[in-house]
């Protein structure tokens, strides 16, 4: 099965380097890789402790970065690496402050890479989300020493711990990891089914971090210039679903403001070509600009604005959930207090469930179907404001994973 694994990984750099012919974030990704070593080489020594964070993408990042946070406050001396496999995670963390010694791109997972990788620095603890294994990297990693966790992991029957042949997969992981921190009870029971005995049900980090969000200053200027006290929706990280959406809400009931905040920014273009008398957040200048124009529509055609832009919401429609892409972070909206739509079509947010079920949410098979509904929430104030007292308790009544992962994780090293 190693060497299985192997010309796995070998398959999958081949078809990355054939695809980056076509696909500018593979070509940027496989590009980030080559710098990896000589950015760690630049940033730590041999006699550096560091504690490294690895997310696949900006949501795990984020289900991480509390962990992260605590830990680097009780080992005050040691470094902090974070590594990504996706493009979308990297460029978004780069370029904004964090706390990080050294951000860069995992490189694949060949040993002779891995080994390079590392061979620089000291791993003290290692950190993993959600559900990124690559067992090169956990195998050399538990060779040196180092301590080595998942957080916010989430498993499910269709991985491949699950299949006929998954039983050296799960052999690597209970080698090489010393403790699994679930985000459900379910994903736990998994586990233990098939002798992962090292885990424990913690909860999601997600949760620690959104309630964080309530706390801080989330203005953003002429926001309140642009919505006038009228009953806003915000759009966050739409595609062409929750677009189609907006235009039919916005069609039908001229007097609520809208923002939309796109998932991909190429998107702002189309976005104008649907509402052509919107204004782009780049454009305004003054308040007395939003004011004179009083468009119904606003388009954020920048980045790192979104999760306080929902505090500015009375309804908020997530992407992502109407095609197989992924629906983003229902939970960013939620904290504020407000109902969030989102579509159907996801399998790897037991979150957005739970709040369906406890009624802070809902959601739809089609942008045809939630237009309606949402409309009827507009014009129905106790619904409207019910729901997003069942969203907030929702965020609220949510255990403090990250207290009880920090506690863990200190407890084996015996700094408790």
């Amino acid at each position: 099965m190693q060497f299985l694994y192997n010309i796995f990984i070998s398959l999958l750099i081949s078809a990355m380097k054939i695809g980056a012919v076509f696909n500018y974030k593979l070509k940027k990704g496989l590009a980030g890789r080559r710098q990896s070593c000589k950015i760690v080489n630049e940033k730590f020594s041999r006699k550096d402790k560091v504690i490294w964070m690895h997310a696949a993408s900006l949501g795990e990042y984020e289900q991480g970065l509390p962990v992260l946070e605590k830990l680097k406050a009780k080992f005050p001396e040691h470094k902090i690496l974070i590594t990504f496999f996706s493009p979308s995670g990297y460029d978004n963390v780069i370029k904004k402050d964090h706390i990080a010694d050294a951000v860069c791109y995992l490189p694949f997972d060949l040993k002779v890479w891995i080994v390079d990788f590392m061979s620089n620095f000291n791993t003290d603890i290692f950190i993993t989300i959600k559900y990124e294994f690559w067992y090169n990297l956990l195998g050399e990693l538990k060779k040196r020493g180092a301590k080595i966790y998942v957080v916010s992991a989430l498993f499910r029957e269709t991985q491949v711990f699950f299949k006929a042949y998954g039983s050296w997969f799960v052999k690597q992981l209970d080698q090489n990891v010393d403790w699994i921190f679930h985000q459900t009870k379910h994903s736990s029971a998994l586990a233990k089914e098939i002798g992962l005995k090292k885990s424990s049900t913690a909860g999601d980090t997600r949760f620690d971090r959104v309630k964080q969000l309530r706390e801080r200053d989330n203005f953003v200027e002429y926001i309140d210039d642009f919505k006038q006290s009228k009953k806003t929706i915000v759009f966050g990280s739409s595609w062409e679903s929750e677009e189609r959406l907006a235009e039919l809400v916005a069609s039908r009931n001229r007097d609520v403001k809208l923002i939309i905040a796109p998932h991909d920014l190429k998107r702002v273009d189309h976005l104008k070509n649907i509402f052509p008398d919107a204004i782009l957040y780049s454009q305004i200048t003054n308040s007395s600009s939003v004011a004179i124009l009083n468009p119904q529509v606003l388009i954020i055609d920048c980045i790192g604005l979104l999760s306080k832009l929902y505090s500015y919401g009375d309804i908020a429609v997530v992407g992502g959930g109407f095609h197989t892409k992924g629906l983003h972070n229902v939970l960013e909206a939620a904290t504020f207090g407000i109902p969030v739509f989102f579509g159907d079509q996801y399998e790897k947010n037991p979150e957005a469930d739970e709040l369906t079920a406890q009624n802070g949410g809902k959601s739809f098979e089609d942008e045809f179907f939630a237009a309606p509904y949402i409309l009827q929430v507009l014009n129905d104030e106790t619904l409207m404001k019910k729901m997003g007292e069942h969203a907030e308790r929702f965020i609220s009544s949510q255990p403090n994973a990250t207290d009880y992962v920090v506690q863990k994780i200190l407890a084996e090293k015996g700094v408790l």
